[in-house]
């Protein structure tokens, strides 16, 4: 073998840990962002059962106070939560940003956006989920509100129709370019279907952009990205 095409000094990129469930509309939204980036090839996934309520246990707590999924865990034990932490993180490891904006413009538009789609749609979506729904189980749902539920449900229909003038005037979320905002609505409808919240018949500019972005191999791909590993939580 010719050493002189050997670096020496080269390292190999330190792995990092993702803990997840699989099919989850907010670890989805990591799952992307990592395809996006191109990154599977540095992470592990440790699997939490949400079902089981895994995710309120003491042993997962330590990792996440929140009691949230997803927690990205650095190789020198930091553990960052929270989908857009993450999604900073994963996008400035390459210096070159794609997804939270290159200039203090987009930068500003995509949080903007981003935040607007957790708060009308994701969010929302999840409260009706938990609140005015069985939820996660009675194990896990120890305390429900139909009635704000079913407000969070009524409100995640008038965000859809936010989002609907936005994609009417735009191709993506926060622009002319696929960003975190695209993510963090793709989260969002995600939910949507796993409660069976359907979008409106009169979005169809949502609809069409929400067919779109299906066929994004980062979205279409997201739960077979990987096989998890049973990483104990």
């Amino acid at each position: 073998m010719n050493s002189d095409n050997i670096d020496f000094g080269a390292t190999k990129p330190a792995m990092m840990t993702i803990y997840d469930w699989p099919t989850g509309p907010y670890p989805a939204r990591v799952r992307i962002a990592l395809a996006e980036k191109t990154l599977q090839s540095r992470v592990r996934f440790g699997t939490v059962d949400l079902w089981k309520g895994e995710h309120k246990k003491p042993e997962f707590l330590a990792k996440n106070y929140s009691g949230t999924l997803p927690v990205l865990e650095l190789d020198d034990g930091t553990f960052i939560a929270e989908c857009t932490a993450i999604t900073e993180y994963l996008d400035a490891l390459d210096g070159a940003p794609t997804l939270t904006g290159r200039t203090p413009r987009e930068k500003g538009l995509i949080h903007m956006m981003s935040k607007r789609a957790e708060l009308e749609l994701l969010d929302a979506i999840s409260v009706y989920f938990h609140h005015a729904t069985p939820g996660l189980g009675p194990d896990v749902e120890t305390y429900q509100n139909a009635e704000w539920g079913f407000r969070q449900r009524d409100k995640a229909l008038k965000g859809m129709r936010y989002l609907d003038a936005i994609l009417k005037r735009q191709p993506f979320v926060a622009g002319e370019v696929f960003s975190m905002a695209d993510i963090t609505v793709i989260g969002g409808l995600i939910f949507a279907g796993l409660v069976k919240l359907p979008v409106p018949a009169e979005c169809g500019a949502l609809q069409a952009w929400y067919a779109r972005m299906q066929e994004r191999p980062s979205v279409k791909n997201r739960v077979t990205m990987s096989e998890p590993t049973e990483t104990p939580v």
